[in-house]
């Protein structure tokens, strides 16, 4: 691959972004991507509503959100993981999802089927 660590990152970055907007209907503050060996790992700020954070402060609210929130992702996985696999070459062989109703910041991550870091600059 000739591309470096970081160029990789910031393509998944800009990636996740644009599925975010045009699957979700909107986007995250801000996306970082990391990758660590066979993982990809992705920090999405700023991904709940004024509406979400009023509906949080109850248990109830807390858990109706972070529920509909995560079946939205789950959703489209599929789409996900070949958005991965375009621009990696690896295929997803698991991935993971929380979302902190507290901050507002969800963690993706991506298990691959090979070390993805191994050769990047």
């Amino acid at each position: 691959m000739d591309k470096t660590k970081g160029a990789l990152e910031a393509e998944i970055s800009k990636a996740l972004t644009h599925w975010e907007k045009h699957y979700l209907g909107r986007g995250s503050v801000s996306v970082k991507s990391d990758i660590l060996r066979d993982m990809i790992i992705v920090s999405l700020r700023g991904i709940l509503t004024p509406a979400e954070y009023s509906l949080c402060k109850d248990k109830e609210g807390l858990l109706t959100v972070k529920e509909n929130r995560n079946s939205l992702v789950e959703s489209g996985v599929d789409e996900l993981k070949e958005i991965i696999f375009t621009i990696t070459g690896f295929e997803v062989v698991s991935f993971y999802t929380d979302l902190s109703t507290q901050t507002g910041e969800r963690v993706m991550v991506f298990k691959l089927s090979g070390d993805l870091q191994y050769g990047l600059a």
